[in-house]
């Protein structure tokens, strides 16, 4: 079985979980990094016209750099992520509708400084086309994630 972690970190918390777990389960590993860096002020969730809240209520794909050349061969992703607004910020939307994955299990674990899991399994899973399933859960270490 060959496995895969994949993850975006806004400030560097999700990182250092999905660098953990990884190294813990022998997985291969890969940063979503959006074409133009978010800033300070980007991700600042009280300001109604920040970026990250621009991005979310108006559904925005966010261009990723970079990307997987050997997807195909992983059967088992995690996905790791801060939660925004009770889903994957849209730089993981975004970076998930470039690939097929078809046969897939995903496992999606997200970071949070205070709100729950919501539905961020349901609100993923289009995303993820032809995933065998998907599921998510709120962590704060990476002894959490499995």
């Amino acid at each position: 079985m060959n496995t895969l972690v994949i993850f975006f970190s806004a400030e560097g918390k999700t990182a250092k979980i999905a660098k953990e777990f990884a190294e813990s389960i022998s997985a291969d590993i890969f940063e979503i990094v959006p074409q133009e860096p978010y800033s300070k002020s980007d991700i600042n969730y009280l300001n109604p016209v920040s970026r990250c809240n621009r991005e979310q209520f108006g559904g925005k794909d966010v261009p990723v750099e970079g990307k997987i050349e050997n997807f195909g061969e992983y059967d088992t992703i995690y996905i790791g992520f801060p939660i925004w607004y009770g889903q994957p910020p849209r730089v993981v939307h975004t970076f998930a509708k470039e690939y097929d994955w078809t046969g897939k299990t995903v496992h999606a674990f997200a970071t949070s400084g205070g709100s729950g899991i919501g539905k961020t399994a349901e609100k993923l899973t289009p995303s993820l086309n032809g995933a065998i399933s998907v599921d998510a859960k709120l962590v704060k270490s990476a002894s959490d994630v499995k």
